[in-house]
């Protein structure tokens, strides 16, 4: 099945519960490839702590999701994000229907970090349903090298492989003159402000008053504590549009991922994709995806951030950064062995 006439006959069931970018980038691809219809599955609560009842409520909210059945049926295959409890009854179904089931791990589902209160496995029911759906999936994609250690720590699934998330190079490129901006993208909430750096980024702007900070993305309360330590050069924007984020990224001279945990760095890479020089942590997927285009800071140490931060601002690293990302990165990339998977797994 490799002319395209004979890919249009491969129907494809895209399967989520989010509305991320990288999920939709996915579906964009298969879109251009494939026959493909979209099943969006409901967000149910964490297992995390529930009494009998909120189990069986879950259970019935699951059974539920039999409305996805009329697309499963229809489907040759299923391509579902997110190892959770959704997708936990769409491989049942697959099994059941002996369709064929592609899975991509995020990271939260195969993550267990107690520290940081973060990732689906410091449960136990979720942690034997991940194992389930990791090893009775027709395939299962990770988006780093080191999301697949992440999966192999907990499960042996029949056919893993490693497939980059990807950027669309030819959207998140620089445009125009950089100014001395630094930046980081995060939803700011009592677990991210841990997980990502973000208090590390807040404070190490007050050692370099002369540049301007920006800290994107939503926040609840607990903005409030940051708000108490920054100082008068770093800026909350909120949460902004799409467009209004790429002008940022174009803008910035530096963008900042200073996160004990991430299984990959989406808003890191759009950032080198749009010539940002990186300055991040050595943790997790970070030296898979920046290489040796930026600089690495010890995990919360505002003041060698700052230092790092410093150089990244004088440095000429952003072309190359933006080349790492077209190289192993982009979209482009991305689709192709994703195609390949999908039509070696129908021969």
């Amino acid at each position: 099945m490799s002319h395209y006439r004979e890919r249009e006959k491969i129907k494809i069931l895209f399967s989520y519960s989010s509305s991320s970018s990288f999920v939709h980038r996915d579906l964009e691809i298969l879109a251009r490839n494939f026959d493909v219809r979209r099943s969006v599955l409901p967000k149910l609560p964490s297992s995390r702590g529930s009494n009998f009842h909120l189990m069986f409520s879950r259970l019935l909210k699951g059974i539920l999701s039999l409305k996805s059945l009329k697309g499963i049926l229809w489907a040759d295959i299923v391509y579902s994000w997110w190892a959770n409890l959704n997708t936990f009854f769409v491989v049942l179904f697959c099994m059941f229907l002996r369709k064929k089931c592609m899975i991509v791990v995020g990271g939260y589902e195969v993550a267990f970090v107690p520290k940081l209160d973060y990732g689906a496995l410091q449960s136990s029911l979720s942690r034997v349903r991940v194992k389930f759906i990791l090893e009775h999936a027709s395939k299962v994609f990770a988006v780093s090298g080191f999301n697949e250690k992440e999966i192999l720590r907990l499960a042996k699934p029949n056919n893993l492989k490693l497939i980059y998330n990807g950027v669309d190079t030819k959207k998140f490129k620089p445009s125009g003159m950089k100014k001395n901006l630094v930046i980081t993208v995060g939803q700011i909430s009592n677990i991210t402000i841990k997980r990502k750096g973000l208090k590390t980024f807040v404070e190490s702007s007050k050692y370099l008053s002369n540049t301007q900070f920006l800290l994107i993305g939503k926040y609840d309360r607990s903005i409030e504590h940051l708000k108490k330590i920054a100082g008068p050069n770093l800026k909350f924007t909120g949460y902004v549009s799409d467009e209004d984020l790429l002008q940022f990224y174009q803008k910035a001279k530096v963008y900042c991922q200073l996160s004990a945990y991430e299984s990959f760095g989406v808003a890191l890479t759009e950032a080198m994709s749009c010539c940002c020089v990186p300055v991040t942590t050595r943790r997790c997927a970070f030296p898979e995806v920046v290489d040796d285009t930026g600089f690495y800071v010890a995990y919360n140490d505002p003041k060698a951030t700052a230092k790092a931060i410093r150089k990244a601002l004088t440095s000429n690293k952003g072309i190359k950064a933006r080349e790492r990302i077209k190289r192993y990165f982009s979209t482009k990339t991305r689709e192709k062995k994703i195609v390949k998977e999908i039509l070696e797994i129908m021969q």
